[in-house]
This record gives C-alpha cells, sequence and structure tokens, in this order.
C-alpha cells in the first residue's frame, strides 16, 4: 500500500477520518445551538472520559460547528502546576481581543462595540492591553481586578450584545480540571448567572472522569449547570466503521477476520484504532487487509505504542511514583483501593500521600471515587507489566 496514501492519523487532538460513535453528543450540542437562534437557553455541557477516547477531537468538532453557526468562539486548555494561572488568564484575555477582531468586522452594531470596549477593559485587567489590537476600554467596567466580578460584567454585556444577534458566547476547554480554583469557580459562578438570567454563554468542557467532582468542590451547584456525557470506547460497530471507513475511501478494503482482530485489539479505543489502521495500512502487501496483517499489524502497533505512547506518561513519574503505578498495575485496568496499594508497597497510607498526589497533578491517575485510584490511559496497566515488572 502507498503510505503517502494512509489516512489512519494517530496523534493527539488530531480529528480522524471518520468521526464514528458520537452522535448523540454532536446532536445534544446542535440542540444547544438550534435554541440559542431562538433565544432559548441550556445548560452547558461537559465531556469527560479517559485518555485516547477522543474528547480533544470532540470538542474542537463542536467548537467547529459553533463557528459555522456564527457564535463568539474561544478556546482554551487547563495547565497545572505554578505558572498555569496566569498562562491561562493570558491565554483567555488573547482568545477574547482575538475573537473580537473577526467579530466587530462582522457586526458593528453600538452594543457590539460597547461590549468590545468591556473586553478590553477585562483583558487589561491581566495584562494584555486591547489597544495592541485597536481596542479602548470602558472605565469601571470589568476593571475591578476581582476575577469573578470582571469575568461576570464582561460575559454580561457580550452575551446581551450577541443575544441580539441571535448568536451565543461559546466558551471551549479542555483539561478543565486543570484550571486553577479561582478561575474555576468564577467560571462556574457566571455560568450559573447566565442560566438564571438568560444569557446566551455557555461553556463546554472536557477532561477526565473526575472533572465533575472537581467541578462540584468548586461549586456545590455545578452539578446542576451541565449536560454531563461520558465519553468511552467506540463500540463494535462504531470501531468496525472507523477502520473501514476511511480504507474504503482510498480504495482498499477489509477482510472480516482482520477488522474483527483490530477492532478487538483496540478495545474501542479512538486512538489506538488510528494506530492499529496505519500499521495494517503501512504493513498490508495489497488489498483486502488479511487476517494474517491484522496480527502483524497489532504487534507493529503496539511496538509503537509501548515507545511513545505510554513511555511519553511512564518516564514522567519520579521513582516513588512508578512503584506506586506498578502496586496498581497489579489489578489491571480496573480501579485500584489506595489501601491495597499500601499494602503492596509495604508502606503506610500518609507516607504513599505525595506519590498519589504527584500522580493525580500529572495526570497519570486519577480518583474515581474516595479510597480508590484509576489509570487515566487506557492500557497502561498492561503496558506496565510487560514493560517494567521489576522495582527500581
Amino acid at each position: 500500500m502507498q503510505s503517502e496514501l494512509n489516512p489512519y492519523a494517530p496523534g493527539s487532538g488530531l480529528r480522524p477520518p471518520a468521526m464514528t460513535g458520537r452522535k448523540a453528543e454532536i446532536n445534544a450540542f446542535d440542540l444547544i445551538v438550534a435554541r440559542s437562534k431562538r433565544q432559548l437557553h441550556s445548560r452547558g455541557m461537559v465531556l469527560t472520559g479517559l485518555r485516547g477516547v477522543g474528547k480533544t477531537v470532540l470538542l474542537n468538532s463542536l467548537r467547529a460547528h459553533a463557528d459555522h453557526m456564527g457564535w463568539f468562539t474561544i478556546g482554551l486548555e487547563g495547565m497545572s502546576g505554578s505558572t498555569g494561572a496566569s498562562i491561562i488568564r493570558e491565554k483567555l484575555a488573547r482568545e477574547l481581543l482575538m475573537a473580537s477582531r473577526k467579530l466587530v468586522r462582522r457586526s458593528a452594531t453600538s452594543r457590539i462595540k460597547e461590549a468590545v470596549k468591556t473586553i478590553s477593559s477585562f483583558s487589561a485587567t491581566v495584562g494584555v492591553a486591547g489597544a495592541e489590537f485597536g481596542f479602548e476600554t470602558t472605565q469601571g467596567r470589568a476593571d475591578s481586578g476581582s476575577i469573578e466580578i470582571d469575568l461576570e460584567e464582561m460575559v454580561e454585556d457580550l452575551a446581551l450584545a450577541l443575544k441580539e444577534e441571535r448568536s451565543a458566547f461559546g466558551l471551549f476547554i479542555d483539561e478543565m480540571q486543570d484550571l486553577d480554583s479561582e478561575l474555576l469557580a468564577a467560571l462556574i459562578t457566571v455560568q450559573h448567572q447566565a442560566g438564571q438570567r438568560e444569557w446566551p454563554f455557555y461553556i463546554i468542557g472536557a477532561g477526565l472522569p473526575n472533572l465533575p467532582a472537581v467541578l462540584s468542590e468548586a461549586r456545590s451547584y455545578a452539578e446542576r449547570l451541565f449536560d454531563y456525557r461520558r465519553i468511552g470506547p467506540l463500540d463494535e460497530s462504531a470501531a468496525r466503521q472507523a477502520l473501514e471507513e476511511p480504507a474504503v475511501k482510498f480504495g482498499a478494503r477489509f477482510e472480516p477476520k482482520a477488522v474483527e482482530e483490530l477492532a478487538l485489539a483496540a478495545v474501542g479505543y479512538p486512538y489506538f484504532i488510528q494506530e492499529y489502521g496505519k500499521a495494517i495500512w503501512d504493513l498490508a502487501p495489497a488489498t483486502p487487509f488479511t487476517q494474517t496483517d491484522a496480527v502483524l499489524a497489532i504487534e507493529a502497533g503496539r511496538s509503537q505504542l509501548d515507545s511513545g505512547f505510554f513511555p511519553a506518561r511512564w518516564e514522567r513519574a519520579t521513582r516513588s511514583e512508578r512503584n506506586y503505578l506498578r502496586a496498581m498495575a497489579q489489578d489491571g485496568e480496573q480501579s485500584c483501593s489506595t489501601k491495597t496499594v499500601a499494602e503492596r508497597l509495604q508502606s503506610s497510607h500518609q507516607s504513599l500521600g505525595p506519590a498519589r498526589a504527584g500522580l493525580i497533578a500529572k495526570g497519570l491517575i486519577y480518583a474515581p471515587e474516595h479510597g480508590l485510584v484509576a489509570f487515566t490511559v487506557p492500557g497502561m496497566a498492561e503496558f506496565i507489566l510487560r514493560q517494567h515488572d521489576g522495582n527500581e
């Protein structure tokens, strides 16, 4: 097969050639957009799931649809660590100003112009001068220095101006669990205000399975503000479609046993589907792809995952954190009790606290509920058992 025609695209956030198995989420967002055109309010949306299930791709697809329908949209990605809070604020300010330039070119009503001045004032409070983008500020509006007050005033002015245009403000946030607590609480508060006062403002977030708990911890009423959607592995039919549809477009096809073999190995995870699809295209001498081709592709794809996808995460862990991961891996992909981890490492629960906290902060594990931990990456346990069965 010609490698330059390979349609499969493994990578972080890369849109697959066939978006399968996500129709329910796409339709739900389409309804939010349709209702906004009729000036009817809806809840925001939160997508949660493990890494590799396609949350980022889906989030980007929803934003593209919102853009196409004339929404004012901003895209952000949460960042953990000591510098994350300042970086994300500057990113928010710059995204707002850049989106404002597009807005005023499309609509230059007096209300839109005033809203853009408020955006400029808000941006100035986080150190990004709107003058750089050719905008004036509004004195006494969104310039108090309190992120919660300023964010609310900025969203109010912009949302009400957009409402006159039958448009809406969409804030699309990836890795939302990594936002600092102050900004996260302010965003949830504004989303709450938007619902009560019927502003067309919607947060569409994506993150790890613990994101709903993080939101509720920031503001107790967060559980009622969003349509929570758990994004899991594709079912067998969607996984087959994700493999077969791109091949057909380029004149190739699978024998039934071949596509069954690949779908089974990928266990429905879109990233793995793309990796195995790429491998079989590059390895197969001709079409149709056979079961033998599939077996060789799985071996090659797994080798690729073991040399890049998994090690990139493993190598971020310290020695004590790796020991913690090894202890978890003995339970496979399912959640593991922190008490069990402590027993396996012959350590106290308290002494392992820093390792657990470090792994959560790095996004390698999460706490599905009190006293339990689980891997954020599918297949991580098998990788650890395959490659790292010794102690350091």
